[in-house]
């Protein structure tokens, strides 16, 4: 650990640099594109704003827990770096880590079966498993071009609503969570009901699941429920794979 930092920080920068490497696992990365940003913790920063993202020019395979960019809400960096970041990037990530409550964790992909839902005119089907439990779970924001004006945050957070699960149009899947594992069993579970759908409609119609059997699937789901963990043990899972094949994000 750095000498120098407080451990919240550092254990906050292991977290997320683990987090990368299991995007990169699981093939959901883009190049050097994309992100997952994270608060650093209120015991570091107080009360001001302040998250670490990933270095703009390096893979997610790449990323370490020193490597990480600290920054504020304005995108300024706070932290020594080698690497700028990716201010298409930052300005969709700051307006949520803004403008929704408890959104400590924003993760972003462009996967092929995610931006391809995304870009269906209708969207999520409620038709698998996994979109069952979703139900009334998933926001769509429209299309406005890439992420680099600030003026679209508002509207980014208003159609967010407060649903963890987010489509946006024509690009790709969103998730967010009061905590990283959080986000990243919403963003799991959307990620697999695309996938499903879109190896679904490559064969017919879909079956639908109806209003009450899909409500009633949300409700009996337990993985985003804290009370069960909110995602800490799949995660867990995966971070000991990570662990077992190169634990070098750990630096």
């Amino acid at each position: 650990m750095n000498a120098h930092m407080h451990p919240d920080e550092w254990a906050a920068r292991q977290q997320l640099a683990a987090c990368y490497r299991i995007f990169a696992l699981l093939g959901w990365t883009e190049m050097i594109y994309n992100h997952i940003t994270l608060r650093v913790p209120e015991s570091v920063s107080g009360a001001e704003k302040h998250f670490l993202i990933n270095p703009f020019g390096l893979h997610y395979s790449e990323v370490t827990a020193s490597n990480l960019v600290k920054v504020n809400l304005a995108g300024e960096v706070l932290s020594e770096s080698s690497y700028p970041i990716n201010p298409a990037g930052f300005v969709l990530h700051s307006c949520i880590h803004d403008g929704v409550p408890g959104a400590h964790c924003v993760m972003h992909t462009h996967t092929t079966a995610g931006v391809a839902v995304a870009s269906l005119a209708s969207g999520l089907s409620q038709s698998n498993f996994y979109s069952a439990q979703l139900h009334g779970m998933v926001a769509m924001h429209d299309f406005e071009g890439i992420t680099i004006r600030a003026e679209e945050g508002p509207r980014v957070v208003a159609s967010i609503a407060g649903r963890k699960a987010v489509i946006l149009r024509n690009h790709g899947l969103l998730s967010w969570g009061e905590t990283l594992p959080l986000a990243f069993a919403v963003l799991w579970t959307l990620q697999r009901a695309c996938e499903i759908q879109l190896a679904t409609q490559s064969m017919g119609t879909p079956l639908p699941i109806t209003e009450a059997i899909a409500a009633q699937c949300t409700r009996d789901s337990f993985q985003f429920d804290p009370r069960m963990g909110a995602g800490q043990d799949v995660f867990n899972a995966l971070v000991r794979q990570i662990d077992r094949i190169d634990d070098s994000y750990k630096q």
